[in-house]
């Protein structure tokens, strides 16, 4: 029961009710007839045997996982920041289950401090109620160096700037891309230069201190090992020379975070259009990796039943989902026609999607790298294969102000009313596009949703006049 094997079961069910006999008539099992119960209980408590084995735990093991979901409950509730940097530090490298980790902070509240070199460890940690992101989740450093970069810190004290860190660990195992990777974070924005300006200078900042390096193993003594401290700091700063650049645009600060932590920390160039997003869209990556979940679930039990009738999406459905394209793998059928694989990636995750050529074409400009979109598909949901979208519309995704389709019933007959309710109810369903608000006299009340085009739009004024359905702008 507990693995689920269906044909194993029925012949067990048959042994259950009415026994098990040799080939000699000899009773192996007597059965639940022969014991006195007659076939059709027999039945029944078969069948509350199977729906117990679906999920469930002898009492022992039961009061274990009682105790974690006890404990865990109570972390959560009165420590919420240790909490969640525990559970963050338990998916590091988990690019999937990060965003939405840190989507659940923000909902309670806490703060995601992106990583600076003299207040990260190597992973998340709690800072005065906020959670700080830890040097070793980014990428291309490594615990290794990182560790050392602690160590030496909490030995010899902060690091005062961008040399001086380059110079205290030049005995150790970071290496220039390292460097790099911790640039591109923001993990030196403490200091008074830009990231555009680290970039363009560390690798002859380093250069010039690994040649002292050198020099100093020979015996050689040069003018800046000579003076007081104060004048050796001095000339410390001198013997550096930084290509000095502007701080890059805010929209390539975010994709190198991006890119370097696989998340978004200082900001998220979808945050400041969460609500028209969730106004104009209809699911969310969120949405397609809990219906994969389920899927498989249901793969893993067959006595859940018919699947279809439970999931909130099906397969072929209309969708509207907004994002970030983040990769696009252009690729040429047999016939020669052009299609696309893309990655579009919203608040909470990423969505692969399918762009055949006639989308592809419609397309055009849009479908670059890093441009926000408004998608409109269909999903192909298959058993054994991540949910995806078949794109039938790309465009960018604009701030727009939001369309309501406003209805003046005020001086409107009955039979105009009852006309009116059953054009509501027949343009409601999964393809709604426009809110709906209901104006009586001075008040106006909120009324649902349509799906409206330049045709829809016409019958509702001939229901109650060109004056009285009007599309108003928010």
């Amino acid at each position: 029961m507990g693995k689920k094997k269906l044909d194993v079961m029925a012949k067990e069910r048959e042994v259950f009710i009415n026994g098990q006999v040799d080939e000699n008539g000899n009773i192996i099992v007597p059965g639940c007839v022969r014991n006195g119960i007659d076939a059709e209980s027999a039945n029944k408590i078969f069948d509350e045997m199977a729906e117990f084995a679906k999920y469930a735990f002898n009492k022992s093991h039961a009061a274990c996982y009682a105790v974690v979901a006890y404990r865990t409950a109570y972390l959560k509730a009165y420590y919420p920041a240790e909490f969640m940097a525990a559970t963050l530090n338990s998916f590091l490298g988990n690019l999937d289950k990060i965003p939405q980790y840190i989507d659940e902070c923000k909902k309670l509240g806490i703060e995601i401090l992106k990583p600076e070199i003299n207040k990260s460890s190597t992973k998340f940690t709690v800072e005065n109620g906020k959670i700080r992101f830890g040097l070793g989740s980014i990428k291309n450093v490594g615990t290794v160096p990182v560790d050392n970069i602690v160590k030496e810190r909490r030995k010899n004290g902060p690091y005062k700037s961008f040399t001086d860190f380059c110079e205290r660990i030049a005995d150790e195992a970071v290496n220039k891309k390292c460097i790099e990777s911790l640039i591109k974070a923001g993990a030196f924005d403490e200091f008074d230069k830009t990231r555009n300006t680290l970039l363009a200078s560390f690798e002859n900042i380093i250069d010039v201190i690994q040649s002292g390096k050198k020099k100093e193993m020979n015996g050689q003594v040069s003018m800046f090992d000579l003076g007081t401290e104060s004048q050796k700091e001095e000339l410390n700063e001198m013997k550096y020379t930084f290509e000095e650049h502007e701080e890059m645009p805010k929209k390539e600060l975010l994709s190198l975070e991006k890119e370097m932590l696989g998340i978004y920390i200082s900001g998220h160039p979808l945050e400041k259009l969460r609500e028209q997003i969730l106004r104009n869209t209809n699911i969310t990556s969120m949405d397609i990796k809990e219906l994969d979940e389920q899927i498989l679930d249901s793969l893993k039990d067959p006595e859940m039943g018919k699947l279809g009738s439970k999931l909130k999406y099906k397969d072929g459905q209309y969708i509207k989902y907004a994002g970030i394209i983040t990769a696009i793998k252009k690729k040429y059928t047999k016939s020669n026609r052009i299609m696309a694989f893309i990655t579009v990636e919203d608040l909470y995750g990423t969505v692969e999607m399918i762009c055949f050529e006639n989308a592809y074409l419609k397309a055009g400009k849009s479908l670059i790298e890093e441009n926000i979109v408004l998608v409109e598909g269909r999903l192909s949901i298959r058993e054994e294969e991540n949910t995806t979208i078949i794109v039938n519309n790309i465009q960018d995704f604009a701030e727009q102000k939001q369309k309501i389709l406003t209805l003046n019933i005020t001086d409107s007959s009955e039979e105009e009313k009852d006309k009116l309710r059953g054009a509501l109810r027949y343009f409601n369903g999964d393809k709604n596009n426009i809110n709906v608000q209901i104006k009586i006299g001075e008040e106006i009340r909120p009324c649902g949703q349509v799906y409206l085009t330049d045709q829809i739009l016409e019958i509702f004024k001939e229901i109650l006049g060109n004056e009285n359905a009007i599309v108003i702008e928010n």
